[in-house]
């Protein structure tokens, strides 16, 4: 049998081995699997799997640091008084709570980035939950998950694909704007209505409304003036086109050293609390595209897209989103988001089609749990609190929301 075809194979069962997670195993645990077999069989050289794995440091470091962020805001209570403070604000009303948790699900994702949005928002707003008796939890939570993909293109910062897909050709701030302002509104209009036409009916149920707003320590203080500062130094970061990576790792690890330190607590907790499993799980994935990438795909995918975009440039848009955004959901949105900038970086293609690439490398992932990292992250941070959302579970409604808002956000652009 072709080498290549076995590359393919191996890639196509580990992505459905992580989906699927038999026996109730993480994901980390399949694509590390995939990876090491890849490798074992000299499919992939140890070389090849040290650079694949490389080409993820810069993730890596943006993970620590938020996931830092976000365990020591929970060790403090922050996000206790968050859930409160916003059911209070919603006085009983279970769709202002809705509007309200997805308001602030965009602000979040737009200076934090969606995976920030997955791993600091998820813990607020099942602490919120749990603050308002909510018997039913799903709708609000769901947000958080398609809240984080569909806001991800807003700023540059919004989603480590963005970078991972422009690498040094990352275009300036003010050019990004121009280019997907129109396309982020109507990519977060419409995901709300269909998210909110899906979630209509579990949305009428009681909230509880005598609600005690706890006391916010000084720790909790300092964790919140943390994460604000991350969110400035980000934003500066990316204005002058700088790394992520490294500036989240810091100010993470600054952050949790100095509420540590206010609140005289041991970092045990905090340490213990980090899904620490998400870094092979990248590192895995990182390996199989390096692994795919032999094969060819890329100088074959740039040369399609080069002579199709010359006989049918509106139609290689389409094209162009679709594709990417049905194919992040096969290897997850980072690993597609490498090859969709390596084969663009080839491909002699008009501004508008590599548009329409990124945003269905953002939005696209909606469609499953397997579509972004930020969606795994949000699965992570919903078991460690005893819920389950299964593969199926999310495919039936990612279907309805991710597949209106692509079309529309893909015509905006061509206003």
């Amino acid at each position: 049998m072709d080498q290549n075809l076995f590359i393919w194979l191996i890639a196509i069962i580990t992505t459905s081995l992580v989906i699927m997670r038999p026996f109730k195993l993480p994901e980390a645990i399949w694509a590390v699997f995939g990876a090491f077999i890849l490798m074992i069989t000299g499919l992939i050289s140890f070389d090849e799997a040290f650079f694949g794995i490389k080409n993820g440091t810069d993730v890596y470091l943006f993970l620590v640091g938020m996931m830092l962020l976000a365990e020591t805001a929970k060790e403090e209570k922050l996000f206790d008084w968050l859930a409160a403070f916003a059911t209070r604000i919603s006085k009983g009303s279970s769709l202002k709570l809705f509007i309200l948790i997805y308001l602030v699900g965009i602000f979040v994702t737009v200076f934090l980035s969606n995976d920030a949005t997955a791993v600091v928002l998820t813990p607020a707003v099942i602490a919120a939950m749990k603050a308002s008796k909510v018997k039913n939890p799903l709708p609000y939570l769901f947000i958080c998950a398609f809240i984080a993909n569909a806001v991800s293109f807003v700023l540059p910062i919004s989603n480590p694909a963005n970078l991972v897909i422009y690498g040094k050709e990352m275009p300036p701030l003010f050019v990004w704007l121009k280019h997907f302002a129109l396309p982020s509104i109507a990519a977060i209009l419409m995901t709300y209505l269909m998210l909110y036409l899906s979630q209509r009916n579990n949305l009428k149920q009681k909230i509880e409304t005598n609600i005690e707003l706890p006391k916010l320590g000084i720790g909790g203080k300092a964790a919140a003036l943390g994460i604000g500062f991350t969110a400035v130094v980000l934003l500066t970061a990316s204005t002058f086109n700088l790394d992520l990576g490294l500036p989240t790792a810091i100010t993470g690890i600054l952050t949790s050293i100095i509420v540590l330190i206010i609140s005289k607590k041991s970092p045990l907790k905090v340490i213990k609390g980090v899904s620490w499993s998400v870094l092979p799980l990248v590192a895995g994935l990182f390996i199989i595209v390096e692994a795919v990438n032999s094969t060819g795909i890329i100088n074959q995918l740039a040369s399609f897209l080069t002579d199709f975009s010359a006989k049918s440039p509106d139609l290689a848009v389409w094209i162009s989103g679709f594709s990417t955004a049905f194919g992040s959901n096969l290897t997850n949105n980072l690993p597609a988001g490498l090859i969709t900038g390596s084969t663009l970086q080839i491909a002699q293609v008009p501004e508008m089609l590599k548009n329409a690439a990124l945003i269905g490398i953002d939005l696209g992932p909606n469609l499953s749990v397997t579509g972004s990292l930020a969606t795994i992250l949000w699965l992570v941070a919903l078991r460690k609190e005893g819920y389950d959302i299964t593969a199926w579970q999310f495919l039936k409604i990612g279907f309805i929301v991710m597949v209106p808002a692509l079309i529309i956000t893909l015509a905006v652009l061509f206003l």
